[in-house]
């Protein structure tokens, strides 16, 4: 009896797993790749967004986005909220401020999450008990920032550039070089997106970093984990000649972590030959670290990459 009750459950949530809904969209259409499965991290949804009258006939420029489930419908996340990303795109194309494009909003590995988004090569670059402490490291309501999962940003990367990208570039009409290929994200989002591009700047033409988690962790003092990010960059930066990156930050809940950390970064971005030609911080004082807040300023880093 209770192997039945086991076999049921299992196939009560692959059922729920496949039967979550489509995020509705006031523009544009969505089109799910439905558990996407891997050779590197866990299967996971992507959903597609397409703006209005997409043709296959034209070429597209792609956004790939972190934490796909939390981009399209509020009436679909935990949270009941999120980026409304189909209205903000959708009204600068029509104010003809952007070039076409579609976004791939790949979800996050919910549990996984932390592991697949923490810079792998940084973490690498620590000592043994630095390891282990960011490892054992854990939120304020004592839950492991990382449970089970070791580090495994380069496998997630591979993930994306080996076998999504392949996927979408036959699946869509897309402009499959680097000029037209950029990927965004919030928080951990955003610190995978820097590490994106440092690790394929042949892939990723621009990068967009909101409200990036330099503390890696949920503490400041003693973290040895910024300077292993500013360690990063400053050997892997892309060439600013031919690549945008953006940042930003507010100074709320947990984005009230983040000025003193992203000064050292900016200070290295002047430092590495960039300009407001190839990159852009910008400071949002009374901003807080939710998908409010991201939505409401979306439309900066957008124009920034993509605009026409």
């Amino acid at each position: 009896m209770r192997k039945l009750f086991t076999i049921l459950s299992i196939f009560i949530s692959i059922g729920l797993l496949h039967a979550q809904p489509l995020p509705k969209v006031q523009k544009g259409t969505i089109e799910r790749i439905e558990k996407l499965s891997s050779k590197f991290v866990d299967a996971r949804n992507v959903d597609v967004w397409l703006p209005e009258g997409y043709s296959a006939k034209k070429k597209y420029a792609v956004l790939y986005m972190h934490d796909g489930q939390m981009l399209f419908d509020s009436t679909t996340t935990w949270n009941k909220k999120s980026w409304d990303v189909d209205k903000t795109v959708s009204r600068l194309i029509e104010e003809g401020k952007l070039q076409d494009f579609i976004v791939v909003g790949v979800w996050n590995g919910d549990k996984s999450r932390h592991a697949d988004y923490f810079p792998q090569k940084p973490f690498e670059s620590l000592d043994a008990a630095q390891k282990e402490a960011v490892l054992n490291s854990a939120r304020n309501n004592a839950v492991s920032i990382f449970g089970n999962y070791k580090i495994q940003s380069d496998g997630y990367l591979k993930f994306l550039v080996q076998e999504l990208k392949p996927l979408i570039d036959k699946k869509y009409a897309t402009k499959k070089d680097a000029a037209h290929t950029f990927i965004a994200g919030s928080s951990m989002g955003g610190l995978i997106s820097m590490y994106a591009i440092c690790e394929y700047p042949t892939i990723f033409g621009g990068a967009a970093c909101l409200s990036t988690h330099w503390p890696g962790i949920f503490i400041t003092n003693n973290n040895p984990i910024p300077d292993a990010f500013v360690a990063y960059m400053k050997n892997h930066l892309p060439n600013p000649k031919n690549h945008k990156i953006y940042f930003d930050y507010g100074d709320k809940t947990l984005d009230a972590m983040y000025p003193p950390l992203q000064k050292k970064v900016d200070e290295l971005m002047t430092e590495k030959g960039f300009t407001d030609k190839s990159w852009m911080t910008k400071f949002f004082p009374g901003q807080d670290h939710s998908e409010n807040s991201w939505k409401d300023r979306f439309e900066i880093p957008l124009q920034f990459l993509l605009g026409k």
